[in-house]
């Protein structure tokens, strides 16, 4: 994120947001929103089924949430920060010279398992089937590289380590039922993500897989006036931070000249 000379992690990045906005005035309220009517003028949210909100206008901001292999160990070392990520490009870094592994077969997969050739020693892809879910090209650009070593009908048994850093990974092949031990310091998942939308699906428009779809390309705008959407629960292709944080300042003055417009 732009700013941090040293980097920083999510988790603190997000009380630091959170402070500053607060400071300006923000009432920011713990709660899970659980049920939405945006069928008539005023939009209604509930909050833990008990707590009803009227409003004239709803930025959603909910994101998604990476899938994972759900695995005991690969959930352990991920809550420790111990060296399982969902995202390449934001802790690639984190393993210079180093050799990981990443779970997957889709363009996403491919396009991390690239990026982190450039910096690891060693990457390991790991496909689940006979093939690769990637375009041609994405595909032929992994096969092309030469760190990286791509091991197909290989599925994840457990995730290994000394209880606080990752040190291996213990694979199947399905073929051949043969296991074998992968070391690597990192474990990447990039098995795709499932919007947190569930909540909008009937008065909002979603695409197949549930991002919210732009009433406008270019703005924030959704389906209903005055309820729209920054983040990742609209965008499926970047995911990152720095563009969450611009459509959420889109989202802003949308709202802001759709209150305008109305008084």
């Amino acid at each position: 994120f732009p700013g941090y000379v040293d980097g920083v992690t999510g988790p603190e990045m997000m009380v630091q947001l959170q402070q500053q906005a607060q400071r300006f005035g923000t009432d920011v309220r713990d709660g899970w929103v659980t049920k939405v009517d945006f069928s008539g003028p005023v939009h209604k949210v509930w909050v833990n089924d008990t707590k009803e909100i009227h409003c004239q206008t709803i930025i959603i901001s909910t994101g998604a949430t990476a899938k994972y292999l759900d695995l005991p160990s690969e959930q352990h070392y991920l809550k420790l920060g111990g060296g399982v990520s969902a995202c390449a490009v934001c802790d690639g870094f984190f393993y210079r010279n180093q050799e990981v592994v990443i779970v997957g077969a889709g363009d996403s997969a491919c396009e991390e398992a690239h990026y982190l050739s450039k910096l690891c020693k060693k990457v390991t892809m790991l496909v689940r089937k006979d093939d690769f879910r990637a375009s041609k090209i994405m595909a032929q650009r992994v096969r092309k590289t030469e760190n990286i070593e791509i091991l197909f009908n290989t599925e994840t048994l457990e995730v290994l380590g000394d209880g606080q850093v990752v040190t291996g990974a213990k694979v199947i092949n399905t073929a051949t039922k043969e296991e074998k031990v992968i070391s690597c310091t990192g474990f990447f998942v990039a098995i795709g993500h499932k919007p947190n939308t569930d909540v909008f699906k009937d008065f909002i428009y979603l695409d197949e897989v549930g991002y919210i779809k732009y009433e406008e390309p270019g703005t924030s705008k959704t389906n209903v006036a005055g309820v729209f959407v920054a983040g990742d629960a609209a965008d499926k292709t970047y995911r990152q931070a720095v563009t969450a944080a611009g459509t959420g300042c889109m989202a802003a003055l949308d709202a802001e000249r759709y209150l305008a417009a109305k008084h």
